[in-house]
């Protein structure tokens, strides 16, 4: 089985990374050596129904074990084993979606080993079908250890097959591990199939900053999952990205100078990079510039006053000349009530800025105690946070942090590696939901 490779020798996205023969039965026979670190296919079957996957998935584990040494050469390693510590289904838009998250997911086969269902719904007017490939993978720790394997289930459903997601995964889970859902791209939440699989699922993982339109729907929705399944965990991405921003904002009222400001915040600015021309509310998603306000809210113990809303132009648009363009919208504004110390405005604003759409660019917190003022203002740029602060307008801190972003495969491992219902990730939710509209009914916590 030949592999796409990239300039570099790496393999391309969604590519499965092995290489090998097929012997009868559906086993990949390797032609080289395993490599620590990388994955190998050595199952792959097809199936219609789920009777008959459950027969393939008992097959793999039914034949004799390939044994290699790290030379490649039949030796006396131990057999490979099968691993499992949790379900993992991924609900994929696309074929394209689903080959992505295969590969996120195969990189991890060595810290987190599972049963992965890969799930793709196809014309959901046509008559009833299921097609199923079945796979099993299996990684090198270290070249004197024995092989982990996991196996990984794609399946594509249509018609009625498809719109009952419970009845279509939960005769492949594996009884009595935990169940993560991973559904990237746009999640339909509020509708009758994903009920029936949340209701089987202990985490779900999503990536809000990857929503259409502002998010903020879509948000409102999310936080209502804490009431609706009590055992829930969620992991936004969005939110996860952001640890690093986090940090840096926290040094800044680390400095005992600055610690007596925290709870006088008044003022709370997030800016964010929009390539829409007008910049106008509903275009750009704001999930991740809201995420920093409902952070600090919810560790604040603020609540809302007044959710977000357009803030209004200060005059009539002037009439604008031939090759002008209309000036950016002032963004969001909202209001918080600290309970010690009064009202916090919010402003989210859009500016023209190349990176990708919803980006946060910059955030600043203006603090005011006993008539004197600290300002607090943090940037991040490639792998570098800034962090500046003025008291009574001369700077008193500027800092730069080392913090590089993470990819995919770094952020599904700190979201299966986290505690169930985390305080933070969920009083940050439900506060964004708050800011975004949602009801009162919507409890925050400071965790």
């Amino acid at each position: 089985m030949a592999q796409d490779l990239n300039g570099d020798g790496r393999a391309a996205p969604g590519t499965i990374l092995s290489v090998g023969t097929r012997a009868p039965g559906g086993r990949i026979q390797p032609v080289g050596p395993a490599r620590p670190g990388e994955p190998q296919l050595r199952w792959q079957s097809r199936a219609t129904t789920i009777d008959e996957i459950e027969k393939e998935l008992s097959r793999i584990w039914a034949q004799p074990p390939m044994v290699f040494d790290h030379t490649g050469e039949r030796g006396d390693r131990q057999p490979a084993a099968r691993t499992s510590v949790m379900n993992l289904v991924i609900v994929a838009g696309d074929k394209e979606t689903g080959e992505r998250s295969a590969e996120t997911v195969s990189r991890l086969a060595g810290r987190h080993p599972s049963r992965t269902l890969i799930v793709l719904l196809a014309d959901p007017d046509g008559p009833p079908w299921l097609d199923g490939r079945i796979q099993a993978h299996c990684m090198l720790p270290r070249a004197d250890a024995p092989e982990s394997c996991t196996e990984m289930i794609f399946l594509t459903a249509g018609g009625e097959t498809g719109r009952h997601l419970g009845a279509l995964v939960t005769p492949l889970l594996v009884h009595d591990l935990p169940v993560t859902t991973w559904w990237p791209g746009e999640p339909p939440l509020a509708t009758d199939p994903a009920a029936e699989l949340l209701e089987a699922t202990d985490r779900l993982v999503v990536d809000g900053s990857a929503w259409t339109s502002d998010g903020l729907g879509r948000l409102r929705q999310l936080a209502d999952l804490f009431d609706l399944y009590p055992r829930i965990s969620i992991r936004d991405f969005a939110l996860v990205r952001q640890s690093r921003w986090r940090e840096a904002i926290a040094t800044v009222f680390d400095l005992p100078d600055f610690l007596p400001y925290l709870p006088f915040v008044r003022r709370v600015s997030v800016t964010y990079g929009t390539r829409d021309a007008v910049g106008a509310p509903g275009s750009t998603n704001v999930v991740k510039p809201l995420y920093h306000v409902a952070w600090l809210a919810s560790r604040l113990g603020m609540t809302v006053v007044s959710p977000l809303r357009p803030v209004a132009a200060r005059a009539a648009a002037p009439r604008l000349r031939p090759g002008e363009h209309a000036p950016l919208h002032r963004g969001l504004a909202a209001k918080l009530r600290d309970p010690r110390s009064g009202e916090v405005a919010v402003v989210i604003r859009p500016v023209a800025s190349s990176s990708p759409a919803g980006t946060t660019l910059r955030v600043e917190i203006l603090a005011e105690r006993r008539g004197s003022e600290l300002r607090a203002d943090v940037t991040a740029e490639a792998e570098n946070v800034h962090v500046h602060a003025w008291l009574d307008g001369v700077q008193a801190l500027d800092r730069t942090f080392t913090a590089p972003r993470r990819n995919d495969i770094d952020l599904l491992a700190e979201a299966l590696e986290g505690s169930s219902r985390e305080p933070v990730s969920m009083s940050t939710i439900r506060m964004a939901a708050r800011l975004a509209g949602a009801p009162a009914s919507h409890a925050v916590h400071p965790g």
